[in-house]
């Protein structure tokens, strides 16, 4: 079968789609059959080297990309109950130092990792899911505002901003938007009552709107001590990589959040999605043999929306 791996750290050139064997699941764990698997962040900081640099990853001989999947069950290990083989299902790959990642033709993955994919999506929009949104959902959760508090979000016309924005407005929460000014409808459309231009001064741009400055924030932009400003004394600050929490100054609690898989959490967002207050957002779909292509571009920026790897077993929507 296909995999996508890196042997040596570099730009997009090192990346690989080699003959790996299949895998097969032990107790606890579900292969599936890969039909599509997005590219994030985190797969362009693995291949480059940043993730090892930073201590995160240790140099391997053979490292496997990508973390979302959406997929239908192939096998099924011992003591797996509740999912079938031939169920359609998403789920997440949480670990960095793997030799086979979600961006292959078949993954293992634990049960208690994966969830029904939602009803209704193609599996390019599934795959979209549940790394960004499990991202969001329990950076929330960390935060732990009361309804009617004030977010502010940083990057909100992102992925993991525009999940973080729905997710919110669903919680009883004020949002506050930050992103460039042509994205102001589309995160207004996604439920932010306020918009601050990423240009602007977010603490005094902040303060205009929120007397005192925000509840909380959820720096997805990864803009630290800038958002850091514009959140009040004693709030609440959530950062999503490494290196990008500030000073907890002014007796604000800040925390960076590691993601980790959980297939329940991903089963009440697939129910989201399925009840339409949640947006699943492809910039594009590509082959996973372009994956040099998809990291390029990803790079580039500007993407409203997750990239693609697709296999020749993609299911349309619905």
């Amino acid at each position: 079968m296909r995999a996508v791996v890196v042997r040596t750290f570099g730009g997009p050139e090192v990346l690989r789609v080699e003959d790996v064997p299949v895998p097969v699941p032990a107790a606890g764990q579900v292969r599936i059959r890969v039909e599509a698997a997005t590219v994030n962040p985190v797969d362009l900081a693995t291949r480059s080297g940043a993730l090892t640099e930073a201590g995160l990853l240790p140099a391997r001989e053979v490292i496997g990309l990508g973390w979302d999947v959406a997929g239908t069950v192939e096998r099924i290990g011992p003591g797996v109950v509740g999912i079938r083989p031939g169920d359609h299902v998403i789920g997440l790959s949480d670990r960095l130092d793997v030799p086979l990642g979600t961006q292959a033709d078949h993954v293992v993955l634990d049960a208690a990792a994966v969830a029904a994919a939602p009803a209704g999506v193609s599996p390019a929009q599934a795959a979209t899911l549940p790394l960004n949104g499990l991202t969001a959902a329990q950076a929330l959760d960390g935060l732990g505002l009361e309804q009617g508090r004030t977010l502010l979000v940083t990057g909100a016309a992102g992925a993991v901003g525009g999940f973080a924005i729905q997710l919110a407005v669903a919680r009883g929460l004020r949002v506050i938007a930050v992103a460039g000014a042509a994205d102001e409808p589309l995160v207004r459309e996604l439920g932010a009552e306020l918009f601050v231009p990423r240009t602007a001064r977010l603490g005094e741009a902040v303060r205009a709107l929120v007397p005192g400055g925000a509840h909380a924030a959820l720096d997805a932009a990864v803009t630290g001590a800038s958002a850091l400003d514009a959140v009040r004394s004693e709030g609440a600050f959530a950062a999503l990589v490494a290196g990008g929490a500030p000073v907890p100054l002014r007796g604000i609690r800040v925390f960076n959040h590691w993601i980790r898989a959980d297939g329940a959490l991903l089963s009440r967002l697939a129910a989201q999605v399925e009840a339409g207050s949640l947006t699943l957002r492809v910039a594009a779909t590509m082959p996973v043999e372009d994956v040099a292509t998809a990291h390029r571009r990803l790079a580039e920026g500007g993407l409203r929306g997750r990239l693609v790897l697709t296999t020749a077993t993609e299911r349309p929507g619905g």
